[in-house]
């Protein structure tokens, strides 16, 4: 029985929500305990080795390309940067679905984050596109399909990023960004089909959904390296981009708190 003005006992050991592990997942602490704790920091690690083992098997491992020469070896970071701002655009689609559906902030800074993500990484692909299509097409650019959704596709979520800007950290502003950011995803699946559908000066994909590799086992092995090594730092920049938009909004709320006292 518990007595007023002094803490409750402990709960016995066995009691439900402290019981020890037991079985595989008492096996597995030793493994767990410094993942949760120093997690970040091995996903910081793992990004930055898997970003120069990529750009190592990109120079000295992938074979030259018979036609391009070595220019191709661009596609090895502009494959994997599409990719990622694919991933980080499809999470802004989700986030925002269960931001409408919730009415939960959470999903709300996560969408805004990845909008950021994407756009920095659609930016990227635009400029190793040029770089890579100015010796091959000689041209900085052509208006073939895929480079016009993509470009497209920037507009969009240049778009959201203003509109966010421009609507701050409200709670209408964070719906009118979530509609933006489910219906901007529409060119996301058009971009990736539109080589498919039209025709275009780009090539046919090396790693087709639901299909063969078109391409050498070493030029295969390199892409996925690459598009792992991507994701593992989209996903460290997501944790670091979603903690800085966190701390602003805290930091808002407490201002305007401060303001009103």
């Amino acid at each position: 029985m518990h007595v007023v003005g002094q803490p409750p006992a402990a709960p016995a050991r066995g009691a439900p929500g402290l019981a020890p592990a037991t079985g595989p997942a008492r096996a597995l602490e030793p493994v767990l305990r410094p993942l949760r704790a120093y997690g970040e920091y091995i996903l910081a690690a793992a990004s930055a080795l898997g970003v120069i083992l990529a750009l190592w098997a990109a120079f000295f491992y992938a074979p030259t390309e018979a036609i391009q020469g070595d220019v191709q070896r661009i596609e090895y970071v502009h494959v994997p940067l599409a990719w990622v701002a694919y991933l980080a655009f499809f999470v802004v689609f989700a986030a925002s679905i269960l931001y409408l559906w919730r009415r939960d902030e959470r999903w709300d800074l996560i969408a805004r984050a990845n909008a950021e993500i994407g756009t920095l990484f659609t930016t990227l692909v635009l400029v190793t596109g040029s770089l890579w299509g100015r010796p091959v097409w000689g041209a900085w650019w052509a208006w073939d399909a895929r480079m016009t959704t993509t470009l497209i596709l920037w507009f969009i979520y240049v778009g959201y990023l203003l509109l966010r800007s421009y609507t701050g950290r409200s709670e209408g502003g964070a719906r009118s960004a979530a509609v933006l950011g489910i219906v901007g995803f529409v060119d996301v699946p058009i971009n990736y089909l539109s080589i498919t559908w039209w025709r275009t000066q780009h090539p046919a994909p090396q790693l087709p959904l639901g299909g063969e590799p078109q391409a050498p086992p070493a030029v295969v092995e390199t892409l996925l390296l690459a598009l792992l090594a991507f994701t593992l730092l989209y996903a460290y920049l997501l944790i670091q981009v979603y903690r800085l938009h966190r701390l602003q909004t805290e930091a808002e709320r407490l201002r305007a708190r401060i303001e009103s006292a």
